[in-house]
């Protein structure tokens, strides 16, 4: 061998490759186990002293959707934002409760929203729109009284029916979850 010249046994190199493929797999494993531990929860976060419940009623459907569970859809989600994300208890009416939201849903259009090559419907949009209010019952202003928007797109031309009821439920998941950040957001 020449002066300066470094041989490298082929298995030492291999064992070193290898260890080193496990270090790194190994400290990927590591920091996903640590970043699935976390969790985000509104759980007791800085809701008001003294308000412990929240009374959600049915929104009336004023939107002539045609589609007869909007309400209960809405009421479903709003429950489950309230008290799954956060330490409010659900109030079965107006007197026994700390906090409130009510409103009613006004719009409902069900629209094509892409043209596909033979001029049909590619993508069909629904759009939702409800009317709010957040207020604490020992207070006589809302915190906020506004409108919530939101759409969803679905294929009519896989499960028109079906399609539509996944896009509404998913656009008032998203009118819900608006709302909830809304209110936290004045906590």
């Amino acid at each position: 061998m020449q002066k300066g010249a470094h041989y490298h046994c082929p298995i030492v190199f291999v064992k070193w490759r290898i260890k080193k493929h496990l270090l790194k797999y190994l400290f990927l494993g590591l920091i996903s186990l640590q970043l699935s531990c976390l969790s985000y929860s509104f759980t007791g976060a800085s809701i008001p002293e003294g308000v412990n419940t929240i009374y959600i009623p049915f929104f009336p459907d004023q939107s002539g959707s045609g589609l007869g569970d909007l309400s209960d859809r809405l009421n479903t989600t709003l429950i489950e934002q309230f008290v799954n994300q956060s330490r409010l208890g659900l109030a079965t009416n107006l007197k026994s409760a700390d906090a409130f939201i009510e409103g009613q849903i006004q719009t409902y259009t069900n629209r094509p929203f892409a043209i596909g090559g033979n001029e049909q419907a590619s993508q069909n949009q629904v759009s939702i729109t409800v009317q709010a209010r957040f207020q604490y019952v020992s207070s006589e202003k809302a915190l906020w009284n506004k409108s919530f928007t939101s759409s969803f797109t679905y294929d009519p031309t896989e499960d028109p029916i079906n399609g539509e009821l996944e896009a509404a439920t998913e656009t008032l998941s998203q009118i819900a979850n608006n709302m909830f950040n809304d209110a936290i957001s004045n906590w």
